[in-house]
Order: structure tokens, then C-alpha cells, then sequence
């Protein structure tokens, strides 16, 4: 039977916890927020935690989560259980506002320094949603649309191992109503792939 200290994945989620290379820059300091089991099918891949997800260090507690798992057709027991979903972001700890208000981008040091010890360790995931822009530039890469827009409606040209979503924010309301193809289209399929692996799970 393997142990905790045996195990690489919760050796190298230790380490995470205990990160502090981006301390200089939070404004609320360091406490990385993320959930990796290595059966999870599924893979959450947002942008970094806000000031409430900070508070309480639960990923996706918030408005924002309660869309994300609305689109899901997920309750918070299935979403949260780590054999399901693993929940990790491009930054790990909240990075602050920008000047126009919004929260800033991830640290770009989290991705670089973590992501590619942390992925390979998550040998069961089958769909990774990436949610955002940022997540878009990191697992898309090149194959990225211009705008978010044309990358989300292009969602099947990434299928079945990606899917590229808007950011579940309340500004994501307006854009939803411009485009009302995402509610029609992607959050029905997006629904039939999350039921398919949540129940192989």
C-alpha cells in the first residue's frame, strides 16, 4: 500500500502548499488554493483564486463556482470530490486587482514552476476544461482562436480531450446573451461529457 511520503503526487502537492516564490507580489500573501487526485477524470483548469476562494481555501467557492457547476450539471458533493474533478489553476494563490478593477492575471511563475511536475501526475484525466483565457493560452497553445469568443465556438475541433470555456464571472451574462449558441450548444454537450466520466468514475 502506498503512503503519503511514498506517494509523488502528495509529496509534490505538499510542496505546493508550501510555496512561496510569488510572495513578494500577493497583496493577501501566499496560500495556494488547488485539489489533484490522480483518478480524477476530469480536469478543472481555471485562472487563479479570487478574494473568496483566498478566504476560505475551498477552489471555486464562490458565484463564480455556483455558474461553473450550473454548466456541469454538478452538485457540490460530485464536484468536490477529488476521484471526479481535479481543480487546478493556472496561478495557485489570488494575485490582486489590476488598476481597472478586475483581478489581475495568474502569476506566471505558478504554471512555470508547478504545472509541469503536476500534470503528468494526473494520469486519469480523459477532459480538461479550460476554463478562461489564460487556461486557453496554456493548454491550446497555437491551435488558440483569435478572440475567446471564436475559440469557445470552435469547441469541437479541440474535442474529446479539451474543452475551451468562457470564465464563469459575472460578466460572462452579457457575453452569454450575445452569443446565445454556448448556452444551445456547448453547455449541453459539455453536460453529456462531465455525466459520461463522472459516472466512470
Amino acid at each position: 500500500m502506498m503512503t503519503e511520503t511514498s506517494n509523488p503526487l502528495a509529496i509534490l502537492l505538499t510542496e505546493i502548499r508550501a510555496c512561496r516564490i510569488c510572495e513578494a507580489h500577493l497583496p493577501l500573501g501566499p496560500r495556494p488554493v488547488l485539489i489533484a487526485d490522480a483518478d480524477a477524470p476530469i480536469l478543472i483548469a481555471g485562472q487563479a483564486p479570487g478574494t473568496k476562494v483566498h478566504a476560505s481555501g475551498i477552489p471555486w467557492d464562490d458565484p463564480s463556482g455556483d455558474r461553473l457547476r450550473d454548466w456541469l450539471g454538478v452538485d457540490k458533493k460530485t464536484f468536490y470530490n477529488p476521484k471526479n474533478f481535479a481543480i487546478v489553476p493556472q496561478g495557485f494563490c489570488y494575485p490582486g486587482k489590476q488598476k481597472s478593477g478586475g483581478d489581475a492575471p495568474p502569476r506566471p511563475e505558478c504554471a512555470k514552476t508547478w504545472h509541469p511536475k503536476l500534470i503528468p501526475e494526473l494520469k486519469n484525466v480523459r477532459l480538461t476544461l479550460a476554463v478562461g483565457q489564460y487556461a486557453h493560452k496554456y493548454y491550446l497553445s497555437s491551435t488558440r482562436k483569435k478572440t475567446l469568443t471564436e475559440t469557445v465556438a470552435g469547441f469541437r475541433e479541440y474535442a474529446p480531450s479539451i474543452l475551451p470555456l468562457p470564465h464563469p464571472s459575472w460578466r460572462v451574462q452579457g457575453w452569454m446573451k450575445k452569443n446565445d449558441w454556448y448556452e444551445k450548444d456547448v453547455i449541453p454537450y459539455l453536460k453529456q461529457q462531465v455525466q459520461e466520466l463522472v459516472e466512470c468514475s
